[in-house]
């Protein structure tokens, strides 16, 4: 969940010294809470994947409740899909303690989510190992804008030295073509297949930033992918692969 909760919510102190108190106004809404939910099913089934956790609602069954709620009713809707509905501190530590041992899809709050993507990044390597997509819905929640950028901000330390990891901005990169072969255009899918593969692929061989324990440059990293996806690319094309 991208808006509400705790951005751009009102807060505000009261009182002096020992007795300064402070206060936070938050709020969501159903429409957006059913539409994170019900994306967060409709995705899962579209890749095999369990939906996994949910906020504290057992602490805030009003404000976190809406949510569950919400994640309940599309579990409805979608009987094929694997729910698994856990409070997000179980959810932490079923990530960090390996529980959560298939793809996953978790529905969040919006601080909730910001930190769940801090965090799981790091566990399986890099903060710099994967995308983050900005999505906007129409009235059926089909996609009708994607945003793709590397979450992890800028590395003022790492610039003009040609070391930082580049596979967040290419998997952005396979992201945005993702979403436009789901809006209809001809050869986004292939073209954001090989880059995903690409990248993955040059991982695997050994072709690592130093974040992740190798030696290789910005440059020779994405040359490597560079090549592997024009390729895949030529060889799809001659075999008439979509």
């Amino acid at each position: 969940m991208a808006v509400d909760d705790a951005y751009g919510a009102k807060q505000w102190r009261e009182g002096s010294d020992d007795s300064e108190i402070a206060f936070m106004t938050m709020k969501i809404s159903r429409a957006t809470c059913r539409a994170v939910a019900e994306y967060a099913f409709m995705f899962a089934e579209r890749i095999g994947a369990k939906v996994y956790g949910g906020p504290k609602w057992t602490v805030s069954p009003i404000y976190d409740g809406l949510l569950k709620e919400e994640m309940d009713a599309a579990a409805f809707k979608h009987p094929s899909v694997v729910y698994q509905p856990v409070l997000i501190d179980a959810l932490y530590a079923g990530l960090i303690s390996g529980a959560a041992d298939s793809p996953l899809v978790i529905p969040a709050l919006n601080r909730d989510g910001d930190c769940l993507s801090d965090l799981v990044m790091p566990m399986f390597g890099s903060i710099a190992g994967a995308e983050s997509v900005l999505l906007s819905f129409d009235g059926d929640y089909a996609v009708q804008v994607a945003m793709a950028e590397a979450p992890h901000g800028t590395a003022p330390s790492l610039f003009g030295k040609n070391l930082a990891n580049p596979m967040a901005m290419l998997l952005a990169c396979g992201s945005v073509l993702f979403y436009a072969a789901g809006a209809g255009y001809e050869g986004c899918e292939r073209a954001s297949r090989a880059i995903y593969e690409s990248v993955l692929e040059a991982t695997a061989n050994g072709i690592k930033t130093i974040d992740l324990g190798g030696h290789a440059t910005t440059s020779e990293f994405t040359d490597a992918v560079v090549d592997r996806v024009r390729t895949k690319i030529e060889v799809w094309s001659t075999l008439g692969a979509r």
